[in-house]
This record gives structure tokens, C-alpha cells and sequence, in this order.
């Protein structure tokens, strides 16, 4: 099989595109009754370009397009006219094809810079890959009821980047008087092994499988180079090369080597079936890898599973409505070693200064990197499961589990005070914590004459908790960070994991007399600096003051939802046939922080038009004042929360089947034209670009790159 793929990006698509190139073969060989062989070759090539800074609030163009004013002209045709018109003699500014200038904001500065400007700045950059994957397997089987297999695998992976950076005046604070082209190149190997020794057996009732083995799995095998040239005599993209000689003094290159990961295992598994009414398997695993020390190197995770056939047992009569009933439920132990390489070490490197003599002069010499932790071991989640899958009238099915996950050991550097006088922060087991929760689907499947439909729905209901923090406060914090907030979430006992945490408003106050009412009982106004418009913060621990510590603070909601749905229609009618699928999420929270909160003219949202300017006018969104003396915008608070509770049409597609006698004399068996609509629909609150933002950013949004709206359609031939 092959596949060729070439995609603009839907954000300035000149430095925003995807282009992918792939070949795979798998092919099987029969040597003979007792040995077969087997391969799959791959090679897959990319080019892609990519905006940076998606999800961040530092430059870019998503964060500059919200952030910046709407009254700086895209482009200046008339440059007298404009309020910094000096800024546009600049001799390095970008101009478009006409010779005008893109346009500069006077207003707001720091790295919001103009969007199409930006993006004469990264012509010419782009990734690329190469990537071979390769697995073999032969299996031997001596004897009918034992089976050899050993199976290798290996990837070799280069990857790089190539960019020009042109001399380029974007805003006062954002320029360079330099142009530079770079390159970078990396290269990896990765390779497995695994052997397994398989006994099958069937006697009488007795369904017996037991399998032993072991794995050696290593990655990361490489290293890197790269060079930057500076001061070429170009001012073009296209004429960037590494053979203008440009002097030592304007070259800057590297090279490194990666650190090898490798994980050594032993596994074994046992498959048991009495009738096929009763059901078990047992598995268990040693695993080793390199990125603990000696003592804590391996781990062991066990693991079974038992299933129950109701409906095959004798007592089970074939006219019930009930057609096929099976209970099981299992318990199993995996280990996690996500991190990087040697945290259980202090490593010596440079980089630090020394004074040395009688005259201070000083040096660079080398120390210990961070703290080292012997103890460090495999993270582990264990799993319990229990459930049903039933039947009805044939037509009907129910799945249904509880489940209960709980993590041991969750591995996560450690904040420790500064005058410790290490330059990283040492890893540690901090914390675990719990999931538990129920999934559930229902389908339905009929026919009806010619017309068939089957239906399905599934949706799931989430509580995740924290049980243990291995620190003397009971928490951590640093999950998760914004701007000059610093944390905004929390990792503490009996909430949810990286929970947001901060003030909780009550309110806005719509006059004086309110202001001098909010009291602790006394005399003592709470926020006598307030003024009307402004937050009234809740006074948590009723000193009769708003602190800046944790004491006026509180947990105010999770990013991870609480229930997960989704539902799939499926109907054909002779040769027409529909589809939908949609999902969504609700329970959770969203960081709604596409504003810059250290930029105080930064532009709002449109969610600032509902603003409090006179008394009654509003209770939600406050005043707008720039230098923001309450806090209202710098604080952490339930103001920048909101729910991020969605329903997604994620897929909708209609097709038609030609009759087989339309094309049958051309060698054509079937011929289907069908059209797709990806992302069709979404039904949210939210007020941001998209509600589905992942729970890799910790559920807060600063500027996601948009998921697209796409329409597609094809024409699938069968011969």
C-alpha cells in the first residue's frame, strides 16, 4: 500500500502546511507445514510547517491576532496618517508585494507583533522526516500443540529542520539586524526482540494456553548536528546556502549524542476455558529499564481476567428474551517510566560561575546538576474492572463496567527551596491518586425490509482523586502555570489531580455604600481600595482581609470532565446509506487566557462589551481600567473559568452505491460516491475557539490552533 497526502494549514497557510509521502509491504511465507515467515516494511516521509507557539501566549500569530488592537491597519497605505508614523523608517520593516508596510501597533508592544508580517519572517522554514520501520517474525512449530516465535523489529528515524531568518523590524522590541540560516539534523535507531515459547492444548472440556517469554526493547540510539550561518549577502529565502563564506566568526554549530533507553522484560500468560462458559487469563511481567538505579531497576505487574458465559450454562433457557449474557471482571498492575533519562542521579555539568583568587575573577567550572534520589522507582497504575455484556432479542446490546484505576508513585519533579543551590529540580514518587467510574453502551441493530439502521451510544462518568502527596504541606504546585498568575492549579489530597486553585468572586460592587458594607462584622472595610466595578473577593478565612497567600484561596473546579458520551447513527436504504458520529464531554472546567494580562492594553474579548460602566449594568464581567488596581484581570479567580461542556458532530456522511448492472460489464463490482463533513457542528458555552483543547495543556486555552471544518468527498471502486 501506498498514499500520497499534501495539506495547507488553515492559519497564514504560506508557513502552515503538511505534506506526507508513505509506502508499506507486509507480505507472509509458508516454508513449510512448520515454519511460516513474515515481514512488514514501511518508509514514511514528511515535510511539514508548522506555526510554533500554538497554545502559548508568548508571540505568534494566534496569540498576536487576539491579543493585538483592532485599529492598527493590516497593512499601512498611507504611513503619515498613522500615530507612530516615525517607527515605519526603520530600513529592515516588512512590506508587502506593493511596497507597503505591514502595519505596526502603537499600542500594544512586548512579542505581539502583526500576523502577515511575522509570516514574511518564516518563508522557507520547514521539518522533515524520514522514517523506516521494519519487523520479522519466523514462527516453528515442532509439534502441534507448541509454537516458537521470535519476532524483531527496528526503526530508523532522521529528522530535521531547515529555515531562513531574514533581517526583519517587526516592533521596537521584537527585531534583528542580523539574517541567519540554520540546519538540523537528527538521527535515531531503535530495535526490539521478542521470543515466546506458546503450549496450546484442548482436552475434553479443557481449553489450555500458556505462554512464556521475554523482550529486550532499546530506543533512542543517535545523536544530532546542526549549523547556523550568520550575515549571508542575501535578502531572499531562496537564495540561502551554506556555501557562502561568511567567516568563523559568523558560524555556530553543535553536535550530541542521545542517552539509550532500554527495558529488558520476562512475561508469561495463561488463556483457560472450561466450556466455554468459564474463562481466565493470567498474565505477569518483570520489566527492567535503564532509567532507575541499580536497586530499584525492575518491576513486577501481575494481571488476571475472568469471564462468566451465563447464557451457555444449562439453566439458561434458548426462548428468553436474553440471548447472550457474560460477566467478568479482572485486576491488573502496569508500570510507567515516562520520564527523562538519569533522575535518579546527580549529574556534574557546566555552565556554573566560580570567583577563584584573591581578586574575584571569575570562572566557569561544573557542579552537581540537582539532587540525587537512589529511591526513585516505576510508576505503577492499578486497574479493577468488573462488568456485563448482554443481549436482547438479538437486536439489542449492553455493555457495562465499573472500573477503579488508582497510581502509585507518580513521578514528578519536586519543588525545593532555592538555597539548596541546584540548577534542576530532582524527581521523586509524589503522589497517587484515583479514577473511578462507570462506562456504559447501549446499540441497536434491525433491518426492516430494505432499509437497515444501527444505533449506538456510549457515555461514561469519571471521579478522579488524589489520595497521597508526599510533601509536608499536602500539595504541589507548579502543575500548571499562567503568565504573571504563576500556578493556577493545585495537586493536594482529596481533590482532582492539577485542580484550578485560587479566588472566588462574589460578585461585582455597583456602589460606594456596597464597598463600605463588606466588612468582617467590625468596623474595618475588606477591600477599602476597591472601587465600584470591582471584584468583591471572598474573605475565605475571615481575617477582615484579602491576603495574597493561600489563606483567601480555594479549589474551584477540575479540567478533566466528568462525563464522557458519544453516540453513532448508521442507516442504509438500498443503495443509500448515512452516518453521524458525535461526541462530547461535561463536568469540566477551562483557563479561558487568550489575553495578556502583562501587556495592560492588550486587546479584550468580546465578552468585555457585557462590562461593568455604571451601577446595574453587570455582576459577571468588571470594570476595565488598565492599570487594574483591584486584581480583577491579575488575579487568579473563577472569572477565568468556564465550562467547558460541549456536544460535537465530529463525523457526518452520505453515500450512494450504484447498482451492480450500472458498471458490470467494465469489471466493476461495486461503486460507491460518498461525501464527509468533519466537524460539521459544535453546541458549547464556551466563549473561546474550540472546547476540545485536550487535557495535555492542563485545560487551559491560550490560543489553540483551530480544529478545521472539513468537507470532503470520494468514490470507492471494487473490482
Amino acid at each position: 500500500s501506498g498514499g500520497m497526502q499534501s495539506q495547507e494549514g488553515i492559519v497564514t497557510s504560506d508557513i502552515s502546511s503538511h505534506d506526507k509521502l508513505n509506502f508499506r509491504l507486509n507480505s507472509t511465507h509458508k516454508i513449510s507445514d512448520k515454519i511460516t515467515f513474515g515481514q512488514t516494511l514501511g518508509y514514511t516521509n514528511q515535510k511539514g510547517v508548522g506555526l510554533g507557539n500554538t497554545n502559548s501566549e508568548y508571540g505568534g500569530p494566534l496569540s498576536s491576532a487576539i491579543n493585538l488592537d483592532p485599529i492598527t491597519p493590516l497593512i499601512v497605505t498611507d504611513v503619515a496618517s498613522q500615530p507612530n508614523a516615525v517607527i515605519y523608517n526603520n530600513e529592515h520593516i516588512i512590506k508587502d508585494p506593493a511596497g507597503h508596510p505591514y502595519g505596526i501597533s502603537n499600542y500594544v508592544g512586548q512579542e505581539m507583533t502583526n500576523p502577515l508580517a511575522y509570516t514574511q519572517t518564516r518563508l522557507g522554514n520547514y521539518g522533515w522526516s524520514d522514517d523506516f520501520i521494519g519487523n520479522a517474525f519466523v514462527e516453528i512449530t515442532p509439534i502441534s500443540s507448541l509454537k516458537f516465535r521470535s519476532t524483531v523489529g527496528i526503526k530508523k528515524a532522521y529528522w530535521g529542520n531547515l529555515g531562513y531568518t531574514p533581517q526583519y523590524f517587526l516592533s521596537n522590541t521584537v527585531q534583528t539586524n542580523k539574517n541567519s540560516y540554520n540546519k538540523g539534523e537528527n538521527r535515531v535507531f531503535n530495535w526490539n526482540l521478542e521470543n515466546s515459547l506458546t503450549y496450546s492444548k484442548i482436552f475434553g472440556y479443557h481449553d489450555l494456553t500458556v505462554l512464556v517469554g521475554q523482550g529486550v526493547y532499546v530506543d533512542n540510539t543517535g545523536g544530532n548536528v546542526g549549523m547556523t550561518f550568520f550575515n549571508l549577502p542575501i535578502e531572499d529565502y531562496r537564495d540561502a546556502s551554506f556555501g557562502f563564506d561568511v567567516g568563523l566568526s559568523n558560524r555556530d554549530g553543535y553536535s550530541g549524542e542521545f542517552v539509550q533507553h532500554k527495558i529488558s522484560s520476562l512475561f508469561g500468560r495463561v488463556n483457560y476455558a472450561f466450556k466455554d462458559k468459564y474463562l481466565f487469563t493470567g498474565i505477569v511481567r518483570r520489566d527492567g529499564s535503564t532509567r532507575f538505579g541499580s536497586d530499584m531497576k525492575y518491576g513486577v505487574f501481575p494481571s488476571f481476567s475472568a469471564g462468566w458465559n451465563v447464557h451457555q450454562e444449562d439453566f439458561f433457557s434458548p426462548a428468553s428474551a436474553i440471548t447472550r449474557l457474560k460477566i467478568r471482571g479482572g485486576y491488573g498492575v502496569v508500570g510507567n517510566d515516562a520520564m527523562a533519562d538519569f533522575r535518579y542521579l546527580s549529574l556534574v555539568v557546566g555552565g556554573f560561575n566560580y570567583a577563584v583568587g584573591s581578586d574575584g575573577s571569575v570562572t566557569t567550572g561544573y557542579a552537581p546538576e540537582t539532587l540525587d534520589n537512589p529511591g526513585l522507582h516505576w510508576e505503577e497504575t492499578r486497574s479493577g474492572d468488573i462488568g456485563f455484556d448482554l443481549e436482547m432479542f438479538s437486536r439489542f446490546n449492553i455493555n457495562f463496567d465499573w472500573f477503579n484505576k488508582t497510581t502509585v508513585g507518580i513521578l514528578r519533579p519536586v519543588v525545593i527551596p532555592g538555597y539548596v543551590g541546584v540548577s534542576s529540580l530532582p524527581w521523586d514518587n509524589v503522589a497517587d491518586m484515583e479514577n473511578t467510574g462507570v462506562e456504559l453502551e447501549i446499540g441497536y441493530d434491525n433491518s426492516f425490509g430494505d432499509f437497515n439502521i444501527s444505533v449506538n451510544a456510549n457515555g461514561s462518568f469519571l471521579k478522579n482523586t488524589v489520595t497521597y502527596v508526599a510533601a509536608d504541606t499536602n500539595f504541589i504546585s507548579g502543575g500548571a502555570s499562567f503568565q504573571s498568575m504563576g500556578n493556577v492549579t493545585r495537586i493536594q489530597e482529596g481533590h482532582s489531580y492539577n485542580s484550578f486553585y485560587g479566588y472566588k468572586t462574589l460578585g461585582i460592587f455597583q456602589n460606594e455604600e456596597q464597598i463600605r458594607n463588606y466588612t468582617n462584622g467590625g468596623e474595618g472595610m475588606i477591600q477599602p481600595n476597591a472601587r465600584p466595578g470591582d471584584f468583591i473577593w471572598a474573605d475565605l478565612d475571615g481575617d477582615g482581609q484579602i491576603t495574597s497567600g493561600d489563606l483567601d484561596k480555594k479549589f474551584l473546579g477540575s479540567s478533566l470532565p466528568k462525563y464522557t458520551f458519544g453516540f453513532n447513527v448508521s442507516m442504509d436504504y438500498k443503495g443509500l446509506d448515512f452516518m453521524v458520529f458525535a461526541q462530547g464531554v461535561a463536568g469540566n472546567k477551562i483557563f479561558q487566557g487568550l489575553r495578556r494580562l502583562d501587556i495592560l492594553t492588550s486587546n479584550y474579548s468580546t465578552k468585555a462589551l457585557s462590562r461593568w460602566h455604571g451601577e446595574g449594568t453587570s455582576n459577571e464581567f468588571p470594570r476595565l481600567i488598565d492599570s487594574d488596581p483591584n486584581g480583577n484581570f491579575t488575579k487568579m479567580s473563577d472569572f477565568y473559568l468556564e465550562d467547558g461542556d460541549y456536544l460535537r458532530i465530529k463525523l457526518l456522511q452520505v453515500g450512494y452505491t450504484l447498482p451492480n448492472n450500472v458498471f458490470g460489464k467494465l469489471g466493476v463490482s461495486r461503486l460507491r460516491i460518498y461525501a464527509t463533513a468533519e466537524n460539521l457542528l459544535t453546541l458549547t458555552r464556551y466563549t473561546g475557539y474550540d472546547p476540545e483543547i485536550g487535557g495535555g495543556v492542563f485545560g487551559i486555552d491560550k490560543g489553540q490552533y483551530p480544529q478545521a471544518r472539513t468537507f470532503l468527498g470520494g468514490i470507492q471502486v471494487s473490482f
